[in-house]
C-alpha cells in the first residue's frame, strides 16, 4: 500500500494506492468523502479517484512519485 499526499497550488489530498492480481486501487479523500478508483496501471486508479477534482488530476498526479506512476512499483 502506497500512501501519498498530492498538491496542488489551491491544496492537498490524501490518496492510497494498492496493486492486487494485476490491477490496481486507489482511495482519494475527496470533497463529498473517499472516492475510489480502478485501473491496470497506478496512474489510470488515480485518475479515477481524482475525478471530483476535474480540471486539477495532472497537477495533482504531478506531484505523485514517478517510480509509481510509470513502473506499477508493487508494495
Amino acid at each position: 500500500m502506497h500512501y501519498l499526499r498530492l498538491s496542488c497550488p489551491a491544496f492537498w489530498v490524501d490518496v492510497r494506492v494498492a496493486g492486487m492480481n494485476g490491477r490496481w486501487i486507489a482511495s482519494a479523500d475527496g470533497p463529498g468523502g473517499p472516492t475510489l478508483g480502478m485501473g491496470w496501471t497506478p496512474r489510470q486508479a488515480l485518475m479515477r479517484a481524482l475525478e471530483p477534482f476535474d480540471g486539477l488530476i495532472d497537477d495533482l498526479l504531478a506531484t505523485a512519485p514517478d517510480d509509481l506512476l510509470e513502473h506499477g512499483a508493487m508494495g
